[in-house]
């Protein structure tokens, strides 16, 4: 069966400048991202893990190389196209949450339906999801009243929220305790069996145990796979 590619990555080079020279986070990378991978990017501190997410995110551009969604090249996107694509298509989850303190569970979830307009009845949705990642009981919760464990399972639900075909996790168990950090990987290994195309970005290697796929990269390029 001939899976399409949702994201492709072709000779990408990102280049930051430090002092007076060149530093290459990504050196000549091609990836392809098709529907139902489940996909590990592993590696050390500083080896373009991050820049490789937020690149796949449309959250930043390459220096050279290609970037396409869906075939398209998004190098030519204007912003306000990435914004809509990353709104439509993407959703992300991150190692510190970035759930907004002054909104409610519920109300950090539906957030991002109100920007997309993708809902009729956002919260009916929100609320669904909450149940669905089992914190139907404390949707009603402030960010401050929630564990760790429990502001993780609202930004997935988040993530969720407009039924995105990829979701990018950025070192998503990095600031939980082993056993809560497993229980959110099994919403993650959850997902994929239901379809969702993942990639977890991360330095531990055991979360390579459940996901079907490995990228390691060192120093901005792909050492195995």
């Amino acid at each position: 069966m001939i899976r399409n590619a949702l994201v492709e990555l072709k000779n990408v080079i990102k280049t930051y400048r430090t002092g007076e020279r060149d530093l290459n986070a990504l050196d000549n990378l091609s990836l392809s991202v098709c529907n139902g991978d489940f996909i590990t990017i592993l590696g050390p501190s500083g080896c373009g893990k991050s820049t490789l997410l937020h690149i796949l995110g449309l959250l930043d551009t390459p220096t050279s190389g290609s970037v396409l969604i869906d075939g398209l090249n998004a190098n030519s996107f204007s912003d306000e196209k990435k914004s809509r694509i990353r709104g439509q298509k993407i959703g992300f989850v991150f190692q510190t949450f970035n759930l907004i303190p002054s909104l409610t569970a519920l109300e950090n979830v539906t957030l991002p339906s109100l920007v997309c307009e993708k809902h009729s009845d956002p919260n009916k949705v929100a609320e669904d999801l909450l149940h669905d990642v089992g914190l139907g009981s404390r949707m009603h919760h402030y960010p401050s009243q929630l564990s760790g464990g429990e502001k993780q399972r609202v930004a997935i639900a988040r993530a969720l929220i407009n039924n995105p075909e990829l979701i990018l996790a950025d070192e998503p168990t990095g600031n939980l305790d082993s056993k809560t950090g497993s229980q959110i990987l099994k919403i993650f290994e959850g997902l994929n069996k239901k379809g969702k195309t993942i990639i977890i970005i991360t330095h531990d290697i055991s979360i390579t145990q459940i996901t079907k796929k490995t990228i390691r990269l060192l120093d901005g390029r792909m050492v195995g796979g």
